[in-house]
């Protein structure tokens, strides 16, 4: 080959090179959240365990801290977050109208969600799957013992939809009914209307804690006849701003993995020498400069929420309220779907 042509290849792999160095643009969703030092989530209007407020109007719950992450990495401050109250019918609709910046609601991502609502679907926060509430007084042990009984349901939802399959498919007959709110929903369950009430079990577990007046009375049937992967959705067409909220999800998940905690972040950022840990607190490549972000973006976002394992211990594990099993929620060599991809 002559020298010359060689010389020129160089110099164009060389420029190639360096583009992976070029620091990204903020993006218009990014821009607007530092414009007004607030980043606005919506949220489920009242679900323990993923979004609900206290009497004194604070948020707490895995979505909630989600959005916490976000406003960490990309404001500095945790607590600069606006919380949307929405219902399901509100939801598509809020985000698609740019009145929020982020949805995390318990969405299920789906086929006809990612491809026609002008949305994007970025990481599963939560492994779920459809189940049924029933009365303990029912003696029912399974949901095929439903046939010809009456379920609540909420209408447009996936839940809807996968109980006319799981009816169908299994010869049920089951008689559904609907209801287009999630209150009117459960309060015809609880007050003798439907035998059974089917939503995401994480779902059921809250409404059973939180509505039922002897939670004890109640119990979960044990099959799961959906998936169910919920996580947070954006506005299709800028880039910029779903790349930040990906990357700082599976940043949260990749910090469990390498043991990077609440309570260590600081030490770590310091004193670790591996170099997986360097990248994420920023000690070694800065990543941040890729998302329009600093280096210590993913740093801010674990201490203030600690990783994922500590989000969902503290808001739906063993020991919280809900008492969910980590299950198919645990990292993925623990027996897990949590798999982040690295950070490098």
């Amino acid at each position: 080959m002559h020298v010359k042509t060689i010389k020129s290849l160089a110099v164009i792999i060389a420029a190639l090179g360096s583009l992976s160095a070029i620091p990204a643009h903020a993006g218009k969703t990014l821009d607007g959240i530092k414009a007004r030092g607030q980043l606005v989530c919506g949220v489920n209007v009242g679900l323990p365990g993923f979004s609900a407020a206290d009497s004194n109007g604070k948020w707490s719950g895995l979505d909630v801290d989600t959005c916490r992450a976000l406003a960490a990495a990309t404001l500095g401050d945790a607590d600069k977050v606006k919380y949307v109250p929405l219902n399901t019918q509100q939801r598509f609709t809020a985000l698609q109208s740019g009145e929020i910046d982020v949805l995390a609601r318990n969405t299920t991502f789906t086929l006809t969600r990612d491809a026609s609502l002008g949305l994007e679907q970025t990481v599963a926060t939560y492994y779920d799957g459809q189940g049924f509430l029933v009365p303990v007084k029912s003696k029912l042990k399974s949901a095929k013992q439903l046939k010809g009984q009456t379920v609540c349901v909420q209408a447009g939802t996936t839940t809807e939809k996968n109980l006319t399959d799981f009816s169908r498919s299994n010869g049920l007959n089951i008689k559904t009914v609907v209801f287009e709110q999630l209150e009117a929903a459960q309060n015809a369950y609880f007050s003798g209307r439907c035998i059974a009430y089917t939503t995401d079990a994480s779902a059921l577990a809250s409404t059973r804690n939180k509505v039922a007046k002897t939670p004890a009375d109640h119990v979960i049937l044990p099959e799961v006849i959906s998936k169910e992967p919920l996580g947070p959705m954006v506005r299709r067409g800028d880039d910029e701003w779903f790349t930040i909220v990906k990357w700082t999800i599976y940043g949260l998940i990749e910090a469990e993995e390498y043991g990077i905690t609440q309570a260590n972040v600081d030490s770590l950022k310091t004193t670790s020498a591996d170099p997986v840990v360097k990248r994420i607190l920023g000690n070694g490549e800065d990543s941040g400069k890729l998302l329009g972000l600093d280096k210590d973006w993913m740093a801010r976002a674990i201490k203030a929420t600690g990783n994922y394992g500590e989000i969902f211990e503290r808001n739906v594990g063993p020991k919280s309220a809900l008492g969910l099993p980590r299950g198919v929620n645990n990292q993925w060599n623990n027996g897990g779907l949590m798999y982040a991809m690295p950070i490098r």
